[in-house]
């Protein structure tokens, strides 16, 4: 396929442009796609997405602009072409204007999907929402402050019992080997099961020895597997379906003392919940509301409201583990003295308490850049016992003090973590029952980063820092609000597995982008960028 070129010249006597100039609101995202699509989403931009040889491909200027305003409006790729067909404001913003011009009148959903892939396999998948936040800095509207949150996203595909997930993956392996290797996993497969169908197997569900005998079964066959294919040379597909195999029994079961697998009475840590989509993990918004599948993560400048970054991860993944990718931007500018002339306070980093870890406090010392993560204090203790801060932890001579006095060194570990013991003068001590039941006396872990824990306790006491951190961190809670608000390419992901999350993510960030940046009034100039804000 070869690059599609748009008509940049327009036609003043289309009725659509004309119907469309007179009726839409000069700062609505139709007219600024319109007026500023060339300059935005140029044809030549994707250029290295396609060939020199064969048919010549709907322009991507056109194709990008339908692709933001469906992520816009939350529809599906068939809507969306429908949408293009069928609606002035989209053939306006696209500008291919009416029915009887050279534009393109129509072209079908996989145009969409063909795009996704081309872009994905690119050295820069992400170009639509680089141009959005590159005209907003040309334009002065991103400083050096960012606001830190993250939000569910539910993923596409329905989590699977323990049951489903071993035969999922066993039909997995089985379709992705040869037909020698196929013949010898079945020859090892000694359950019965021909693994053909993705239902059931038929047993009398009500039976607990059908049951305990099933999971037995299956999980023999996945062992057998994995016995046959131990220290051969596999094919990377065939490869990647034995780790899944192994992944999933392994998660799941335990071995009984007569030899027997069963289910194990727990959950494991990064449990693989489908074969569909192995990237998919349980996630918790709260201790009690639970979710499957994965977060998107935001970092928002707080004045404009502009998205600067995103990230997508399991949904079991910590918020402070991928803040630092959030603020890449910000650390280069800090390390070449680039910060916006606004922003006189410097760089400035806000967040909930998932953000103020000791690790990534550090990450923002380090690289010079102001904190306004909340950190928690010491969690209180069951029994209403002495709370950590009780004690009197001293770093420069690397000892703690309890509440009674009695002063013990730290020991510390390779890593820099420590452990204060007070073992045996807890046992004589008169305020034991107010500081522990542990028979072998109280400890206290004092880690790597305690310095900077502290430090952030102390500092958020500040008044004006409390008033700050009101004023700005909320700001992000709207745009998540915003981004979210269709349920389809929303809250709930439209694709599956993590890399394309993360570029349907992302996608929908440029869009908001857009949108935000016509309610500021971007406008090109021979020069670059400006905003005239209302």
């Amino acid at each position: 396929m070869t690059l599609g070129l748009a008509d940049r010249q327009g036609d003043l006597l289309d009725d659509v442009n004309r119907f469309c100039d007179e009726t839409l609101a000069e700062n609505s995202i139709y007219a600024v796609l319109h007026r500023e699509r060339d300059r935005l989403f140029c044809d030549e931009l994707f250029a290295d997405l396609f060939s020199d040889r064969g048919r010549r491909w709907v322009p991507p200027s056109v194709v990008a602009t339908v692709m933001v305003l469906q992520r816009l409006e939350g529809l599906s790729d068939r809507e969306a072409a429908e949408r293009y067909t069928f609606d002035a404001r989209w053939r306006y913003a696209a500008g291919v204007g009416g029915y009887d011009t050279a534009g393109w009148g129509r072209f079908v959903h996989t145009v969409l999907v063909d795009m996704r892939a081309r872009l994905a396999a690119s050295d820069d998948p992400r170009r639509i929402f680089r141009v959005t936040v590159e005209a907003a800095s040309a334009a002065g509207l991103v400083g050096a402050r960012r606001v830190l949150d993250s939000t569910p996203l539910y993923d596409a595909v329905a989590t699977m019992d323990t049951i489903t997930l071993i035969r999922s993956a066993i039909r997995s392996l089985l379709r992705v080997a040869d037909d020698g290797l196929e013949a010898e996993l079945r020859a090892v497969i000694a359950s019965g099961d021909d693994y053909a169908s993705n239902a059931k197997p038929q047993i009398a569900w009500d039976d607990a020895e059908a049951r305990i005998e099933l999971i037995d079964s299956r999980a023999g066959d996945a062992f057998a597997c994995l016995a046959l294919l131990d220290g051969a040379e596999l094919a990377p597909e065939v490869a990647d379906a034995a780790e899944l195999v192994a992944r999933v029994v392994g998660q799941d079961l335990e071995e009984t003392d007569d030899g027997t697998f069963r289910i194990a009475r727990r959950v494991a840590r990064d449990r693989v919940i489908s074969t569909v989509d192995p990237d998919a993990r349980h996630g918790h918004k709260t201790q009690a509301r639970g979710f499957d599948g994965y977060k998107g993560h935001v970092a928002v400048d707080p004045d404009s409201e502009i998205i600067t970054d995103t990230v997508v991860s399991p949904a079991n993944a910590g918020d402070a583990g991928v803040a630092e990718d959030l603020i890449d931007d910000l650390v280069r500018d800090a390390a070449s003295d680039e910060a916006a002339p606004e922003d006189t306070n410097g760089p400035t980093v806000y967040g909930d308490a998932a953000y103020g870890a000791g690790g990534f406090l550090d990450h923002l010392a380090t690289n010079d850049i102001d904190s306004r993560c909340k950190t928690q204090p010491p969690a209180p203790r069951p029994g209403g016992l002495f709370t950590k801060d009780r004690f009197t932890i001293d770093l420069d001579d690397d000892t703690v003090t309890c509440p009674n006095d009695v002063t013990v060194t730290i020991r510390r570990d390779r890593d820099g973590d420590g452990t204060a013991y007070f073992s045996d003068v807890c046992s004589t001590c008169p305020l034991r029952a107010q500081c522990t039941n542990a028979a072998g006396g109280r400890t206290i872990s004092v880690g790597r980063y305690e310095q900077r824990l502290v430090d952030a306790r102390a500092q958020q006491t500040d008044p004006d820092w409390l008033a700050d951190y009101r004023a700005t961190r909320p700001k992000v809670e709207r745009k998540l609000g915003h981004m979210m608000r269709r349920r389809h390419g929303g809250r709930r992901a439209r694709v599956r597995g993590k890399r394309k999350v993360d570029a349907d993510f992302n996608l929908l960030a440029a869009a908001h982008n857009l949108a935000r940046l016509t309610v500021l009034g971007l406008r090109s100039t021979t020069t670059g960028w400006m905003a005239i804000t209302p």
